[in-house]
């Protein structure tokens, strides 16, 4: 029998929303960086419960092995298969966002050769509040774009991804 009461029946969706430059900001990272994984912030606010993309900050992906060697994870894995945001940047990063009145709302980071969906590194990792955005890029050229967020087990679940109009002149 099904709990009425349970709070996901009455969560809203949230929704992540960029605009389709911010999108292409992001392909382009992706697409400069194959076939290493670029990665990046969203910046951004929370409104109504949504999360709305106001700027990007494009990251360095600093994996290496003593990124590995901290993570206990494979040594013989490299940028094609891993990213990385050095601590010092990420802290930069929520310093620079706090003094503009912004949050950091998502990560996003691309997936060279394979599929928009998260892999069960990114899920270890991941943290609760926020969205993450991956960027197919097969050969070398970004196609697809999937937003996810973690529901209350930790899983990885498909969050709508909302491109905003273009500004009218």
């Amino acid at each position: 029998m099904t709990d009425f009461f349970d709070d996901r029946f009455f969560l809203s969706p949230v929704s992540l929303f960029l605009s389709h430059a911010q999108l292409h900001t992001i392909y382009a990272h992706a697409d400069r960086t194959y076939p290493d994984e670029c990665c990046g912030l969203l910046l951004g606010n929370l409104t109504a419960g949504n999360k709305i993309v106001t700027d990007l900050w494009a990251m360095e992906n600093a994996w290496d092995a003593a990124a590995a060697d901290d993570l206990a994870d494979d040594p013989h894995l490299n940028k094609t298969r891993r990213y990385w945001i050095a601590p010092q940047e990420m802290l930069a990063a929520i310093r620079a966002a706090r003094a503009r009145h912004l949050e950091i709302v998502g990560v996003y980071h691309s997936h060279p050769d394979h599929p928009a969906i998260p892999s069960e590194y990114d899920r270890q990792l991941a943290w609760a509040q926020y969205s993450y955005l991956i960027v197919s890029v097969p050969e070398g050229i970004a196609s697809d774009a999937r937003s996810w967020v973690l529901d209350d087990r930790h899983q990885f679940q498909p969050e709508p991804l909302l491109l905003t109009a273009p500004a009218r002149m």
